[in-house]
């Protein structure tokens, strides 16, 4: 009788320490979950942010155009009279190129100058006559605004004849023709394609961001699409305003192209050099979470997790740089970050950086 006593008491007091401890236990819980916090601490790693020097750069694209490059065509219609040049050959500036038939405007031009010796001896005679006063002022002024149309129509004749020789503005490379002897032309006859491209022109587009850091005589490299050869040009022009739709700047390049490697419009990968940091804050990119609005990070202070937005620019093969949102020595998680909440107790095991 007395066992069964001892163990009924074993067995009551028991019970009321399981239950005393599920108490216990509850009231921690509640505790916790009033101030939003879990207890779970989460088992990391992370770096200690260290200041790294970094070569700032932007990788764009753009496009290779000629120094100079013009569509010949004629002023003035007629038909072709001479072709002077090769199809693929170097001009100089100045040389003939085609020559159009001007014939009717030289008997024009005869009949104009023939109009305009006349009009000058009437207006030679006009002024003798004034100086004897045998004609009257009026009378001579006619006789001289004659003679002043009569020599303006034969210069305009003139004009006409000289605009029948299509000559090369600039030296260059003329391509292929598109006419041959005894076409008739028209100004809107495209004759043939005159390149410069001794020099060629690297023109591309910048984000806006980037705008203050462009200056003229900068710098930069780029290959072309399929090569492994890299160029060098230098800025030499800068459009003055954004472009409002594109939010993007425009920029020109110039570089030298005298083995005529570089062909016009073709494209170009540019490597522009911005600014050299001493003090960039570089971070591995699996630490980066991207949300709606950007891109955030974890950190920890005083063992939790605390949830940072940050701004990004260029990156490495491995790293990204930021621009806002860290500091130097700040503890950042960088894997592991999928099970972190903000506000966690969480436990870093820190890597090098």
């Amino acid at each position: 009788m007395k066992i069964k006593n001892i163990v009924l008491i074993l067995l009551l007091v028991g019970l009321v320490a399981l239950i005393v401890y599920r108490i216990f236990s509850n009231k921690e819980k509640d505790n916790s979950n009033k101030n939003g916090v879990t207890k779970t601490i989460a088992n990391t790693n992370g770096i200690v942010i260290q200041p790294k020097k970094f070569s700032n750069e932007l990788t764009l694209s753009g496009s290779i155009d000629a120094n100079e490059q013009i569509e010949l065509r004629s002023e003035v219609s007629g038909v072709v009279q001479g072709i002077y040049f090769q199809e693929g050959s170097v001009v100089n500036k100045g040389q003939q190129l085609i020559k159009v038939n001007d014939i009717e405007l030289r008997a024009q031009f005869s009949q104009a100058k023939t109009m305009q010796n006349l009009a000058s001896e009437n207006e030679r005679r006009a002024k003798l006559l004034l100086e004897k006063e045998a004609i009257s002022q009026e009378e001579y002024e006619i006789a001289s605004a004659e003679f002043q149309s009569a020599k303006a129509q034969s210069q305009l004749i003139q004009a006409q004849i000289a605009r029948t020789s299509i000559v090369a503005p600039f030296s260059g490379r003329i391509g292929l023709r598109s006419i041959s002897p005894g076409t008739y032309v028209t100004p809107t006859t495209v004759i043939a394609k005159l390149v410069n491209n001794t020099q060629v022109k690297i023109t591309f587009s910048i984000p806006e961001k980037y705008a203050s850091l462009m200056k003229i005589n900068s710098k930069l490299s780029f290959t072309t699409a399929g090569g492994k050869e890299s160029y060098s040009a230098t800025i030499y022009a800068i459009e003055p305003a954004v472009e409002l739709t594109t939010r993007t700047l425009q920029v020109r390049a110039i570089a030298e192209n005298k083995e005529g490697k570089l062909i016009p419009g073709t494209f170009a990968n540019i490597s522009l050099p911005l600014e050299n940091l001493d003090d960039a804050i570089l971070i591995p990119t699996e630490a980066i979470i991207p949300i709606q609005n950007g891109k955030k990070v974890f950190v920890v202070e005083k063992g939790k997790a605390k949830e940072v937005i940050i701004e990004t620019g260029n990156r490495n093969e491995k790293e990204i740089l930021v621009t806002s949102g860290l500091k130097i020595g700040d503890t950042l998680i960088t894997s592991g970050i999928m099970a972190v909440k903000p506000g966690a107790d969480v436990k870093v095991n820190l890597t090098k950086n």
